[in-house]
Formats: structure tokens, C-alpha cells, sequence
């Protein structure tokens, strides 16, 4: 896959998440690694989720993770928790606000 092919995917996946229970403005950029490697982010503002292809530098949190972990993790396969346990999934800043990726698969898997 590309890295636009990926972006669409995970961007499509957030996108349908509930976030009116993630309080505050955030914004989190994700690296990904192997096939399809790119760089987009997730900002929560004002009680909104925006999911863009690009470089974030004012932000909370980076993610890094391979394009087929994240997409696991977004499709709620694979425990972000999990992942990051096991070196999957990489965090660099705040971990606490790196921690809304589980909210986005949790309100997202109630649907």
C-alpha cells in the first residue's frame, strides 16, 4: 500500500470515533514505518477531530508504528496498550495524551 492508501484508511477509521468524551485540545503526530511510511496527525479542538497528511511540530504526543500495526490498532485488532508494550507502537512526549488513540478505538468499537 501507499502512504495515501494508509492515510485514507486510518483517516476513515478516526473519523467514525465518538471524541465528545475527549475533553481538551490535543494534537497528536503519527509516523508510519515500513510500507507505506508517511507522517499525518489527529487534532481534537474544539469538541473536533481533524486527521491531515501533515507534519504536526506544536504537538502533545508522536506516534510511531509500523503502517500495518496502526492499522491493526485503528481497526481495533490490536490494543494500543499492547503495542506499545511491545515496542509496536512508539510514543515520544506526553504518554497521557498519547492515550486518546485508546479512546478512539474504544468509542469507536462500541458502534
Amino acid at each position: 500500500m501507499t502512504f495515501q492508501e494508509n492515510f485514507e484508511n486510518i483517516k476513515k477509521i478516526f473519523m467514525k470515533a465518538d471524541i465528545s468524551k475527549i475533553s481538551g485540545d490535543m494534537a497528536l503526530q503519527i509516523d508510519l514505518t515500513g510500507e507505506g511510511a508517511g507522517t499525518f496527525y489527529a487534532e481534537f479542538k474544539g469538541g473536533k477531530l481533524s486527521v491531515e497528511p501533515y507534519d504536526y511540530k506544536d504537538r502533545n504526543a508522536r506516534l510511531i508504528a509500523d503502517s500495518k500495526d496502526l492499522i491493526r490498532i485503528a481497526e481495533g485488532k490490536l490494543d494500543p496498550i499492547q503495542a506499545y508494550f511491545t515496542g509496536k507502537l512508539k510514543v515520544e512526549g506526553d504518554l497521557d495524551k498519547a492515550l486518546v488513540l485508546k479512546d478512539l478505538i474504544k468509542t469507536k468499537s462500541k458502534k
